[in-house]
């Protein structure tokens, strides 16, 4: 993929994701119990799952579900989400609306993010609540990974909408991605190197986000971008000081990486790594304070561990309930790897897990 982008022949995000649906066309997951539609909500494509209604049931649940993939990869018509969402719509007896926001590297930030909520709010109109039968006081928005950064992001939004009627019950959120800040937590040193998301793919995930400049990559990484005398960054340091946030069991001996003198420049060139619309875990306390019940589900074997474990503890921090569902021998991505060939016991157990919370409390 990279040779094809060095090359100029394609961007190699193009690529891999064409070599992603390809292989996915191979695979088929259908059911004849939930019915599933492709609609547009205020000019974003989205897949909706609906259950058959039940003698006597007026309205059902629902969850927005808003897919990873860096932003840049997957779909809502994948196989592995197609089949997520079916599963959850089945189990939940739900309405699930699935959004298939615009990818990298067709659209960057902050374009992710208003498809994401443009689809969400268009959703949350009582005429179209009522056109799915869907009750108004039980609705979760989700996502996992890049879509719970997206999903954290609009709920963060949605709460501060004064003109907004009616909000999410619940968020959920799947080994989120929550901030570009630092990326020397014990989560990226533990699992620099980890398969599926070693820490230099994510910082690439974030550059191309950004639309950012790769030359910056090696600085991200040693955090040149938030040193000490970068000024534009002092004012999140303290929401974000996981010696603080994260408990003794996850910082082991790993040592903070805070540099004295850095690189301004990237910060002037990218704003966006310490925009609140990007990176959820940098929002004031009175945004988090605004947040409905929320689920978060991390992983040990991943390098986004510790931005799940922070955000968790900043709502519960802010007052918000929180359950923090952490499982020791998973790793990220593994929810919607339930499919042969990749059916793995642990997307099964994080995936149970996840809707056996959503079952409970929505």
């Amino acid at each position: 993929c990279h040779l094809i982008h060095y090359l100029r022949l394609s961007h190699h995000l193009i690529v891999l994701n064409y070599l992603i649906c390809t292989f996915d066309k191979l695979k088929s997951v259908s059911s004849e119990d939930i019915n599933i539609t492709d609609a547009v909500f205020d000019g974003v494509e989205v897949r909706v799952f609906e259950p058959p209604a039940k003698r006597d049931e007026r309205l059902k649940r629902s969850v927005v579900y808003i897919h990873g993939g860096g932003w840049a990869l997957a779909s809502a018509r994948t196989s592995l989400y197609n089949n997520l969402c079916r599963i959850m719509a089945e189990s939940l007896n739900a309405v699930v609306v699935s959004v298939e926001y615009r990818l990298v590297p067709e659209v960057c930030f902050p374009e992710q993010f208003h498809d994401a909520l443009r689809a969400t709010k268009h959703f949350l109109q009582p005429d179209v609540l009522a056109e799915y039968s869907v009750d108004p006081s039980r609705i979760a928005i989700s996502g996992d990974s890049a879509g719970g950064n997206l999903a954290a992001a609009v709920c963060q939004q949605l709460s501060k909408d004064e003109h907004l009627t009616i909000r999410p019950k619940l968020q959920a959120l799947v080994y989120p991605v929550l901030q570009a800040f630092d990326f020397n937590t014990p989560s990226y040193q533990q699992n620099m190197n980890m398969p599926v998301l070693p820490r230099y793919v994510m910082i690439n995930y974030w550059i191309d986000y950004f639309n950012g400049n790769y030359d910056f990559a090696h600085s991200l990484l040693i955090n040149n971008h938030t040193a000490l005398d970068v000024g534009q960054a002092l004012s999140f340091r303290g929401r974000l000081n996981w010696t603080s946030l994260l408990p003794s069991s996850f910082k082991k001996n790993y040592k903070p990486v805070i540099q004295t003198t850095g690189t301004a420049e990237i910060i002037q060139e990218i704003p966006a790594l310490l925009d609140v619309r990007a990176v959820p875990l940098l929002a004031e306390n009175e945004t988090l304070q605004l947040q409905p019940k929320t689920y978060i589900l991390t992983c040990e074997n991943d390098v986004l561990r510790d931005d799940g474990v922070m955000y968790a503890k900043r709502l519960e921090n802010a007052g918000v309930e929180v359950t923090l569902d952490h499982f020791d021998d998973c790793f990220h991505g593994c929810m919607i790897f339930t499919i042969w060939p990749t059916d793995f016991s642990a997307g099964v157990q994080t995936r149970n897990s996840y809707i056996k919370w959503l079952d409970e409390n929505l």
